[in-house]
């Protein structure tokens, strides 16, 4: 799809190209979901099971989620029989942006941001690069300021 859009008029297509290439993860999207399902039950210790029934998600992945979080400080894990999961930080210390960069593994959003799987040939003269740049930076302004409060 990239190169037939190149063969053209940017302008038709470019949103096609964001379309198909800036997509966050299943991993970023469970972790997000995550905070916010344990965001919204403050007082209350909430449950990997409640998680994903809510959400109709894999609970293998989101106990994967869960640990990733807890690791990372985002939410405090409580074993037992009626132990479970709270935020560890208050939901404005929680940035989007943190969150992104913590499961997304490098946010190329095009195959020419990594010179070591790039197969591109026109990388060298390619002035589209330097707008995706742009636009990816652009993203992740708008996440750095939004926190977990922000959308609670």
């Amino acid at each position: 799809m990239y190169r037939q859009c190149k063969l053209r008029m940017l302008g038709k297509f470019v949103n096609k190209i964001y379309l198909s290439t800036m997509q966050l993860t299943t991993y970023t999207d469970y972790s997000l979901r995550a905070l916010l399902y344990i965001g919204k039950h403050p007082d209350r210790l909430v449950t990997v099971s409640e998680i994903t029934d809510h959400y109709g998600v894999s609970r293998n992945h989101m106990v994967k989620v869960v640990h990733n979080l807890a690791t990372h400080g985002f939410i405090q894990t409580v074993r037992g029989k009626s132990g479970g999961m709270r935020l560890a930080k208050k939901p404005q210390e929680i940035m989007i942006a943190d969150i992104v960069r913590l499961t997304e593994p490098h946010m190329n959003i095009q195959e020419c941001f990594s010179r070591e799987t790039n197969t591109c040939p026109l990388i060298d003269n390619c002035k589209l690069m330097g707008v995706l740049y742009k636009a990816r930076q652009a993203f992740m302004q708008v996440l750095e300021a939004q926190s977990l409060a922000d959308i609670l």
